[in-house]
């Protein structure tokens, strides 16, 4: 079907969008239509002000307003426990679970020589600087449960050994293929709970 081209540029972002498809971004460009004009412009500047003020902890990779992030400069945390993860998204997930007391390293992604995507294209030369001082003891690698996140793990395990960090592996309480995002509370604790070392 032609849209008029101010509805069709609307569509098309929102198509661009992961997760939307071609009747969802419809109905998300009509619904935007039917919004009143202050709540369709507080809904642009909210994700302008998102764009201009959200960044990346120096420490971490994890998105903050401000650097170092929260869980970073918080002395409350063990900063001897680094869980490494794939996305920001996954370390609100793992901070749901409440009994996580260390800290995080985010590496923006996963292993996947098929897609192109070797170790420098991911947060690994950051989370090797923060092994440089003898702070960090273990490395709990929570990478998702499937064959990318396993090799992510694999391949940072073995660049740890000779470290003599400890290097341990989230339990598989996870379904394979899945993603920590959407994992529930309990899963996630009992996963860490049960985590081993590789």
């Amino acid at each position: 079907m032609a849209y008029i081209a101010p509805l069709a540029r609307l569509i098309e972002h929102f198509r661009a969008l992961p997760g939307i498809g071609a009747k969802t971004a419809v109905r998300l460009a009509y619904h935007v239509l039917d919004m009143k004009e202050s709540d369709a412009r507080a809904l642009a500047s909210a994700i302008l002000a998102a764009k201009e003020k959200i960044g990346f902890c120096s420490i971490c990779c994890d998105i903050a307003d401000h650097d170092p992030c929260a869980i970073c400069s918080a002395e409350s945390r063990d900063h001897s426990v680094i869980c490494v993860v794939e996305q920001p998204q996954d370390v609100q997930a793992m901070e749901r679970m409440r009994n996580f007391k260390g800290v995080y390293h985010v590496l923006h992604g996963a292993l996947s020589p098929l897609d192109g995507v070797g170790p420098s294209d991911i947060r690994l030369k950051e989370l090797l600087a923060r092994l440089k001082d003898d702070t960090v003891k273990e490395v709990i690698m929570a990478t998702n449960p499937n064959v990318e996140g396993e090799a992510t793990a694999m391949y940072i395990a073995k660049l740890l050994k000779p470290m003599g960090i400890k290097v341990t592996r989230i339990a598989q309480g996870l379904s394979i293929g899945g993603d920590l995002e959407y994992a529930d509370e309990m899963t996630l604790s009992k996963a860490m709970e049960n985590r081993r070392e590789i």
